[in-house]
């Protein structure tokens, strides 16, 4: 197999970005002097609560925004996309139902028959180097008909926790104003994208795999970056990364990927790319925008070209309102969530006012050090780690 297996994802993110700045890597999409461009107005707007972006045209007939119902007592509505909100978890089991689940669209929803959509897979990469318009192509009844494996995961937006930049450091930083509640761990269900890779006809060359969303294309500072699309390392493409087409039992609903989308685990959300239809396989380093220009840290202490956006740090929550307050002289049970980009959880400590003390964690979500708590049968990648998240009380 390729020499370049890395399953961490702030390890491939240098070494891509190195690459592309050096000209060594390639996305035919866009060109590097637009990249440069649209990296550039980032930075500008680094102190800009704005988000320099508009959504291309979409399809004739397809509706915008966000299809399913926001009940304001569990999500809010954020530019576009949807935050859940944490009170709406109390008492709920350790998976986020799909009713509540937090919403990332970069233009908006589509709207998908099952029955024509297809995975198109092409790439030098791949056996005989497929081409895009004469692809490997599987259908939907085609993926069901594969060995399923169901993976907790959890996903969570690049930007959670965006809004606490202006509130807590005086220094607003542009994109959805999110406060924590951009993440959620799901029942995922589907077929290990290392399974189609081999059935399409991998090589022993290939280096990196980047899928591409059906959702419309995306303009920001002027420039048309073409659809949502990331790269993966083949190491961790191999690994844990699943092709899904259910989630919490039932098939996937349209804001969350349908028909199938896919889910990375421990990288942040934007390399789960949903509503997927095609995945080049390249022998040759590939970048889009949402890993050279995009997805990347622009402002003071950082490189000119942006520092990486990856591995999430450890974050916690309470499953409380933002503005509750809590009766004095009562005893009350606190409940809450705590997750990491890195690793599972091992302890959790709260403070309220005498001092910190041990949390008790749901024993039922600790079990093994895979993404959400996966049990049994699967291994840890050798580096990087999974996301671990935690109920506690």
């Amino acid at each position: 197999m390729s020499t370049v297996v890395s399953y961490d994802e702030a390890d491939h993110d240098a070494r891509r970005a190195r690459q592309w700045l050096a000209g060594q890597a390639r996305d035919p999409g866009v060109s590097r002097a637009e990249l440069i461009a649209v990296g550039t107005a980032m930075s500008a707007l680094a102190t800009d609560t704005r988000e320099p972006v508009t959504p291309a045209t979409g399809p004739v007939g397809v509706p915008p925004g966000i299809v399913k119902p926001l009940d304001p007592a569990q999500l809010t509505p954020r530019e576009g996309n949807a935050e859940m909100r944490w009170e709406a978890m109390a008492g709920q089991g350790y998976v986020v139902p799909n009713d509540r689940f937090f919403v990332r669209n970069h233009t908006h929803t589509p709207r998908i028959d099952a029955d024509t959509w297809r995975l198109r897979l092409h790439g030098d990469g791949l056996r005989d180097a497929p081409t895009r318009d004469a692809p490997v192509e599987f259908g939907y009844a085609d993926l069901r008909a594969l060995p399923a494996v169901e993976l907790p995961a959890l996903v969570e937006c690049a930007g959670n926790g965006r809004h606490f930049f202006a509130s807590q450091q005086d220094t607003p930083a542009a994109g959805v104003q999110w406060r924590l509640g951009g993440v959620g761990v799901a029942r995922w269900r589907g077929v290990p994208l290392a399974t189609v890779l081999r059935h399409a006809g991998l090589t022993p060359d290939a280096v990196d795999v980047m899928p591409e969303g059906l959702d419309p294309p995306y303009v920001t500072g002027g420039v048309d970056l073409g659809r949502v699309r990331r790269p993966l390392p083949i190491g961790k493409a191999l690994d844990d990364v699943l092709l899904a087409y259910e989630m919490n039992g039932a098939p996937l609903p349209p804001d969350h990927g349908f028909p199938v989308r896919v889910v990375v685990p421990g990288w942040i959300g934007i390399s789960s790319i949903k509503w997927v239809g095609a995945i080049e396989v390249s022998t040759v380093a590939l970048f889009s925008p949402w890993n050279t220009s995009l997805y990347r840290m622009f402002g003071p202490g950082r490189p000119v070209d942006g520092g990486p956006a990856d591995t999430q740090s450890v974050k916690s929550a309470f499953e409380l309102p933002w503005d509750a307050r809590l009766a004095a002289g009562v005893e009350t049970t606190l409940t809450g969530r705590s997750w990491s980009g890195a690793g599972p959880i091992d302890r959790v400590e709260v403070d309220t006012g005498d001092g910190w003390q041990p949390a008790t964690l749901v024993g039922a979500d600790r079990a093994g050090p895979g993404s959400g708590g996966r049990r049994g049968g699967v291994r840890r990648p050798p580096a990087g780690g999974r996301c671990g998240p935690a109920r506690w009380t």
